[in-house]
Order: structure tokens, then C-alpha cells, then sequence
């Protein structure tokens, strides 16, 4: 009965950069061509519980530019934080995972995506705004499809 009386918890513990990688398979000659690369960039959010109350939440970015067919570089980062969140009702323990953790973790990763990028040479790449609250809801959309279920 206690926890239902509690008052809701959520608090950073860490944030950190969980793993970054860079590859630039076709420097130098790459390096060289004047035309404009094409950049692909992909953002995934993931989280899991790590001890009681505790959650790891984490947003990932993968940046491909390509001139033609060939590489230019490939930067693949993850940014990751532990959140304390207690006595949040269960339906809403979804969205703050979902929403509030990732919009927390996102400028980090903004920063070292654009830094990494710089440091190797290249002008700094920045990822554009995300609205997690309208990704969260495509989540569960596409979750309900798979499911067989329409999204109400």
C-alpha cells in the first residue's frame, strides 16, 4: 500500500556515450571527389530495466554518407543514460521511457555525433530535432499492426 501513496520518482543518474564508431573505408581517395555526398541518417530508442526503479535508456544514430556508391564515412553512435523512476503508474511508465528519457539523452548525442564528425574531418553533421512524443506513438502504432490490433 505504501508505493501506491509514494510520490513519483524520476531522477538522472549517468548520462553517458555508450559506443561510437567511424569508418572512412575509402579515405583518402574519397576525400578528393567534389561532389556532394548523400547522408543517410537512422535514429532507433531502446531501453531496458537494469536493477529495480532503474532504467537504461538509449538513443542510437547512424550516419552514412555515400559519393555514388562508395563510403565516405559511416558513424554509428549510441548515447545511453540511467534513470531512477519510481511509483510512476504502469500505463504511464511507457511514456517516460518512451518520451521524456529519450529527449533528455538526444542532445548528448547530437553534440558527439557533430564533434566525432568533425575531429575526422568533415564538416560537423547535425541531427535534426526529434518530437519522441510522435515517435512513440508510431512505435506503438506500428507495435498494434504487428499485433493485429488498431491503435486507438
Amino acid at each position: 500500500m505504501a508505493d501506491q501513496q509514494a510520490e513519483p520518482v524520476f531522477q538522472i543518474q549517468r548520462v553517458y556515450l555508450k559506443e561510437v564508431s567511424l569508418e572512412q573505408p575509402n579515405s583518402p581517395a574519397i576525400l578528393l571527389e567534389q561532389e556532394q555526398p548523400q547522408v543517410d541518417i537512422q535514429l532507433a530508442v531502446g531501453h531496458e530495466a537494469v536493477a529495480e526503479g532503474m532504467f537504461e535508456v538509449s538513443v542510437m544514430a547512424t550516419v552514412h554518407t555515400k559519393i555514388k556508391d562508395k563510403t565516405v564515412f559511416l558513424i554509428e553512435a549510441k548515447q545511453a543514460g540511467i534513470f531512477e523512476i519510481r511509483h510512476v503508474p504502469e500505463e504511464q511508465l511507457g511514456q517516460v521511457v518512451g518520451i521524456a528519457c529519450p529527449q533528455i539523452v538526444y542532445p548528448y548525442l547530437r553534440s558527439n555525433v557533430a564533434d566525432v564528425v568533425q575531429r575526422a574531418g568533415f564538416p560537423p553533421v547535425h541531427l535534426a530535432e526529434i518530437n519522441f512524443q510522435m515517435l512513440y506513438q508510431q512505435q506503438l502504432e506500428e507495435a498494434a499492426a504487428q499485433a493485429g490490433i488498431s491503435a486507438a
